[in-house]
């Protein structure tokens, strides 16, 4: 009998809302599933297998001619700025406002991409899909506020709520540590979570074609780790010197991400220690712009 996946591959329709660094990365990996249409406030010029639309989830008015008969539906805007204003333009009335305009009559699975910062702080413990969210700052807040909004709607809503990012482009932290400008606080372990970009991306579009998917996923890699450890670790691959002690980062509480059941869905890391994602980075970008073959940005029209 002839397999049946093809034919419900040309079914699908993808609709991805944001075209930053992210959702280029996930764009890429979902090329093939089907035509792909992505929302931005000014998309590129450039022809490309990308279908650009123009639109701002703040402004319902320009969400007009949205494409009907979307199957899969990612949502990876982030805010211009940090401040409450941006973030509920974003992830309080973006959502609503895209939902509004977008047939989702056909909607197989919607991905809400949201932070680990709805958590804030547990005093260095492990946290999982059942742990309370407990915001500690105004992103927190909000964006827990979306979620909720969302998990009420009858649409069948995922949430990955991601640790900090790292990966091409992301080298702020390496470039502080290079000027000995970072800090690291060494009374107690300050536990921090990293992902990958490039398995970040490859989380939500695993999860986004998921069948059975669970309404909610934490997305970190393996290996949670004091920021004095980690910093250290960097610092000698770069031959800078030892971060000194200090804060822990404002609004960043101590925790461990269990990524369990994000495993026990299928995903493969890539990075699962930010210790050998980092090492890669310094290996590739360490002059700014990288050996050839190693790591380059990537292009909104690459297909991996």
């Amino acid at each position: 009998m002839p397999a049946v996946p093809a034919a419900d591959a040309r079914a699908e329709r993808i609709l991805l809302a944001g075209g930053g660094d992210l959702g280029m990365r996930v764009a890429a990996r979902l090329l093939a599933t089907g035509p792909l249409w992505a929302l931005r406030r000014h998309p590129p010029a450039a022809a490309g297998p990308i279908r650009w639309l123009a639109g701002d989830v703040s402004r319902p008015a320009t969400l007009s001619g949205l494409p009907r008969g979307i199957t899969r539906l990612v949502y990876v805007l982030a805010p211009d700025a940090r401040d409450p204003r941006a973030y509920r333009d974003v992830f309080i009335d973006g959502p609503r406002h895209l939902l509004d305009a977008l047939d989702t009559s056909a909607l197989r699975r919607m991905v809400f991409v949201s932070s680990s910062a709805v958590y804030g702080d547990h005093g260095g413990d492990w946290i999982d899909e059942d742990t309370p969210p407990a915001p500690q700052g105004m992103n927190g807040e909000i964006l827990l506020q979306a979620e909720q909004w969302l998990a009420a709607q009858r649409l069948p809503v995922t949430t990955l709520r991601l640790a900090g990012l790292y990966g091409p482009g992301r080298l702020q932290l390496l470039a502080r540590l290079r000027q000995g400008q970072a800090r690291a606080p060494r009374a107690a372990p300050h536990w921090a979570n990293r992902m990958h970009a490039d398995d970040a991306a490859a989380a939500i579009a695993h999860l986004v074609r998921l069948a059975d998917a669970e309404p909610l996923y934490l997305g970190a890699d393996d290996t949670p780790l004091p920021l004095d450890v980690l910093y250290d670790h960097l610092a000698r691959l770069l031959g800078a010197p030892l971060p000194p002690d200090g804060p822990p980062p404002a609004g960043v509480g101590s925790k461990r991400m269990r990524n369990a059941r994000l495993r026990a869905s299928g995903l493969r890391l890539d990075w699962p220690d930010a210790r050998d994602g980092y090492a890669r980075l310094i290996e590739c970008a360490g002059d700014g712009f990288g050996p050839a073959g190693c790591y380059v940005n990537l292009s909104p029209y690459r297909h991996k």
